[in-house]
């Protein structure tokens, strides 16, 4: 194939035209001391409109992972959607590789823009970022969306054999594929019906694209989250949060959606979907997106009336993501 064809930059560019012409401007913010975050803003900031952050997991970058949501709630929300340190264009010279100082520097960015209150929905590691920013700025947070975020996992629990991985190398080679078998192990995991056949230059090209940079500081991300965690150790937030989690999920298993609800108590509620796996949000969209509705506009805003659904998708695999 080709080297001046690239399916995977294509798609790229395809995203990025997308979120221009749903109203967002790419902006890259400075803050200082050798941190830079890139963020997809509203062009017009709507003051009578309520603020919605979008946090990406690993995988591709943010436009990746929520270009279906963005295009449903564009006209409910403010919608905010950063790069993380690491992914896209946002990059750190910084030591510092815990979801705390993500949740810092989100924020800031947040800040830069004027918004004060927002609600949040984070997926996977956008969700270990997203309760941090819950604990560490309550009176920002107004309601927080996790999805398939494993943040009440313990360093233990890998030991026990509860996760589809061994180890952290075995999870960063997984998670960060630099070969077209791994990334088939990665969409095995991560999709209940995997596409099946994909070529291995259409595998190879995303990998070129979309995965060799960073991949050390990714692994050091990688490892923060799972170094010493216990849940003894996990603040609760007392934020009203949805949990949202695929009951076949091999990444983060549905164990620690149960021993999430568990740790909320009464704030918290979960949503499990169906024969959905990890990429829950690319196998099911339409669910996904019912379940961000009720959740974010319906409870909030009864007065709002319905909006339509028009996503007629039933899912989209030629997204990868975890």
């Amino acid at each position: 194939m080709s080297k001046c064809i690239s399916f995977t930059a294509y798609r790229d560019w395809w995203y990025r035209y997308s979120f221009v012409s749903y109203g967002l401007r790419s902006v890259l913010t400075d803050l200082g001391e050798g941190t830079v975050m890139h963020c997809w803003v509203p062009k017009n900031h709507r003051q009578t409109q309520p603020n919605l952050l979008l946090i990406h997991g690993f995988g591709a970058n943010a436009m990746w992972q929520y270009g279906n949501i963005v295009r449903q709630f564009i006209q409910r929300f403010n919608i905010y959607v950063p790069d993380l340190l690491f992914f896209g264009r946002s990059f750190t010279t910084r030591p510092e590789r815990t979801e705390a100082f993500q949740a810092e520097c989100v924020m800031k960015v947040m800040e830069s823009h004027g918004v004060k209150k927002l609600s949040l929905v984070g997926v996977s590691y956008g969700g270990f970022v997203g309760y941090n920013m819950a604990m560490k700025f309550p009176e920002a947070l107004e309601r927080l969306v996790l999805c398939c975020a494993g943040v009440c996992l313990e360093e233990k629990d890998m030991e026990e054999g509860l996760f589809a991985v061994s180890d952290l190398d075995e999870a960063a080679r997984t998670l960060m594929p630099q070969t077209p078998e791994k990334l088939r192990d990665l969409m095995r995991l991560s999709f209940v019906k995997p596409v099946k056949g994909v070529p291995s230059y259409f595998l190879s090209d995303f990998i070129e694209v979309m995965c060799m940079d960073y991949v050390k500081e990714k692994r050091e991300l990688l490892q923060m989250i799972l170094t010493g965690r216990k849940l003894n150790n996990l603040p609760k937030i007392t934020q009203p949060t949805l949990i949202v989690w695929g009951d076949q999920d091999q990444i983060f298993p549905v164990e620690l959606a149960y021993r999430l609800e568990r740790h909320l108590g009464e704030n918290a509620k979960l949503e499990l979907i169906e024969n959905a796996g990890h990429a829950l949000t690319l196998e099911k969209p339409r669910e996904f997106a019912k379940h961000l509705k009720s959740f974010l506009i319906d409870s909030s805003s009864p007065s709002v009336a319905s909006q339509d659904e028009n996503d007629d998708d039933d899912g989209d695999h030629d997204h990868l993501h975890s």
